[in-house]
């Protein structure tokens, strides 16, 4: 997975389509991301501890990654590796080649 925490993502599919946020987990075995302000879904939470408030929470829920892309300049952007000058692999934005 070629996503990590704190990259800048848009929804591309979904009902959740065209908003954008910033990677707040990633779940690689399930092939997942848990963006900020998107998936969001009302909880019903239960005070654990007495100083804890309870009600109805929203929580953000994870999405596929398949599901959103690198925001890079505006534009989204496909990922990619290469190595540079100084021999460091290197995550870099695809089709401009600028490293990211």
């Amino acid at each position: 997975m070629k996503l990590r925490k704190g990259d800048p993502v848009r929804v591309i599919t979904g009902k959740e389509k065209g908003k954008e946020g910033v990677v707040e987990r990633v779940m690689p075995k399930e092939n997942k991301v848990l963006v900020t302000g998107v998936n969001t879904a009302a909880k019903h939470q239960r005070a654990v501890r007495a100083n804890e408030q309870a009600g109805i929470i929203d929580k953000d829920m994870p999405i596929d990654a398949s599901n959103v892309m690198y925001v890079h300049k505006g534009e989204t952007v496909r990922l990619g590796y290469a190595v540079n000058s100084k021999g460091e692999k290197v995550r870099i934005a695809r089709p401009s080649g600028d490293e990211v």
